[in-house]
């Protein structure tokens, strides 16, 4: 039987970085969602990182109080070549998790290919593939988009722990993900390659169910 309390979420999304913070809320209400904002917070004019980074952690802190998010994501496991660069980022990863903790928020980490996966099908997709199947997805003006792409990162963050949120319950317990859910409904078949379709399609055959 399927669960018919529809369950209301605030969720904050969170793209670290040192010089560029992307952030984003969510609100979603079941299987509907809408942007209630998202932007990025540039710091990239401080020269000293650990200014920055207090910079950051104070502004995420007033972000939490002035919109009172339910939880946050968060992409985590980033990966770079340069040593100096991942440390840098790490503690970005830090402070925005540190500030979550200040307001008691619930944490929720997401790997950049998890969060690619979720959007575009595809692990190793480009920031701008992201950003344009969002724009889709959520129905983004094309002057409503931001000038860095740090913004819509941390939307895809937002809108990837939504579509964890809506993973249905099933028989066999709650599915792993889309693709495991597709394929138990018998859904990989119909030329249903992204997630969110698999998601529209699975729900439209749980509903007919009823």
């Amino acid at each position: 039987m399927i669960d018919k309390l529809v369950h209301q979420h605030r969720i904050l999304g969170i793209d670290p970085g040192t010089l560029f913070m992307g952030w984003a809320i969510l609100d979603s209400e079941g299987q509907k969602v809408k942007i209630v904002d998202f932007d990025f917070l540039d710091v990239h004019k401080l020269e000293d990182q650990y200014a920055r980074l207090q910079q950051e952690f104070f502004f995420l802190q007033k972000l939490i109080d002035d919109y009172h998010p339910t939880e946050l994501a968060i992409e985590t496991q980033f990966v770079d070549k340069n040593p100096q660069t991942m440390i840098k980022i790490v503690h970005a990863q830090g402070v925005a998790i540190a500030a979550a903790l200040s307001r008691d928020l619930p944490i929720n980490e997401y790997s950049p290919m998890k969060i690619k996966m979720a959007i575009t099908g595809n692990g190793h997709s480009t920031k701008q593939q992201v950003a344009s199947m969002l724009q889709r997805f959520l129905h983004i003006q094309d002057d409503k988009m931001p000038k860095k792409l740090d913004a819509t990162d941390a939307l895809a963050i937002a809108y990837c722990h939504f579509l964890q949120l809506g993973l249905p319950i099933t028989g066999e317990g709650t599915a792993k993900d889309w693709t495991t859910y597709a394929k138990r409904k018998g859904l990989t078949d119909k030329g249903l390659t992204t997630p969110n379709a698999r998601l529209l399609a699975a729900l439209a055959t749980a509903n007919k169910k009823k």
